[in-house]
């Protein structure tokens, strides 16, 4: 499912006009993502969880060449899936 089908499925479900969802849509996005860039952590109950995630740095491998290289320290962004969701998932 790509964003204009979200968006399309979100209107239907929740009665909007697809703008509307669209805009809602857009407003989760930037929510969920000023968040995790200030290091809050956003938890909805019976969906999951998202975080923010620290990778340390690290020594890699240059696939061609074979030469060590370090690979700076970072942050990723995780979703966790919650209990409904996975029982959704799985049939249950």
């Amino acid at each position: 499912m790509n964003k204009t089908e979200l968006v399309a499925a979100i209107a239907e479900n929740a009665g909007l006009t697809k703008k509307d969802a669209d805009k809602a849509l857009k407003a989760f996005i930037d929510v969920t993502t000023g968040a995790l860039k200030k290091g809050d952590k956003i938890a909805l109950v019976g969906f999951g969880t998202f975080e923010v995630v620290k990778r340390p740095a690290r020594t890699g491998r240059n696939p061609q060449t074979k030469k060590a290289i370090q690979i700076p320290a970072s942050k990723a962004p995780k979703f966790r899936a919650g209990k409904g969701l996975k029982d959704a998932v799985n049939n249950k």
